[in-house]
């Protein structure tokens, strides 16, 4: 994995993540993108696990399903973004000449 896909998904996934587990989930997947979906939805997992919202009335109240619904939205957008080791995008353009005539004056 070359330092611009380092970066990226460091960028991604917040500047704390490890590199070594990036670099480890990189070989194995091929694909940021993957790498970073991977770690979006063990995120997720590990939310759910738990109880959502945790109330000790009167003291606190902890809740996580705006979490949750933060990773799944960023999860969703980066499905739709182009990640630096993405292939190129194919063009399909098509370039043709036409040959133009002179119609016959009435």
């Amino acid at each position: 994995m070359n330092s611009d896909v380092l970066r990226w998904l460091q960028a991604q996934l917040g500047p704390d993540t490890d590199a070594r587990d990036l670099t480890s989930r990189y070989e194995r997947l091929n694909s940021a993108k993957a790498v970073a979906l991977e770690v979006l939805h063990e995120r997720i997992a590990a939310l759910v696990a738990e109880p959502l919202k945790v109330t000790i009335n009167g003291v606190a109240t902890i809740d996580n399903s705006a979490n949750v619904a933060a990773l799944e939205r960023r999860a969703a957008q980066l499905i739709d973004e182009t990640a630096p080791d993405d292939p190129p995008a194919t063009s399909h353009d098509l370039l043709t000449t036409v040959p133009l005539c002179a119609r016959p004056r009435r």
